[in-house]
């Protein structure tokens, strides 16, 4: 196993084919990567009390979500993770909440969106790798502004 600090969080709620963010104050976090045969990880969060009838809800109902979370330094890139609350823990003041899930591989989705679209759009054999290169360039250029 190895454990990462947790330095931000967000939840993301789908709304029609975007995802809407929404932050979560952390006190303060850990990740852990459980390196096992189901590649789950393992992510808590201390939040202040304000939040835990949130998470409590969805413990309850046993939902799925999508959590965005930085690891390490807020400069990473952040990680998303389909998760469901494990528990919820009471601490003072203030909560703990436990997550198990797995890492979306978002980068891979895109690739094949990418390359449908093009395909949709009538590129083929060279054209099709030449065209898919630029964009690739130019999405790496745009993300790096």
């Amino acid at each position: 196993m190895k454990t990462f600090k947790l330095i931000k969080l967000n939840i993301l709620k789908e709304s029609g084919e975007d995802f809407q963010k929404r932050s979560i104050p952390l006190i303060d976090g850990l990740i852990i990567n459980r390196e096992d045969d189901q590649n789950r990880w393992i992510i808590e969060a201390y939040l202040d009390q304000q939040y835990i009838e949130e998470f409590l809800r969805f413990r309850q109902n046993e939902e799925e979500m999508v959590l965005e979370a930085k690891i390490t330094k807020s400069s990473n890139h952040p990680a998303v993770f389909l998760v469901k609350v494990l528990d919820v823990n009471e601490i003072g003041e203030h909560f703990n909440v436990l997550f198990m899930g797995n890492i979306v591989d978002h980068k891979k989705d895109q690739v094949e969106h990418m390359l449908r679209r093009l395909i949709e759009e009538g590129y083929q054999g060279e054209e099709l790798l030449e065209e898919f290169k630029n964009r690739v360039e130019q999405a790496e250029a745009e993300n790096s502004v």
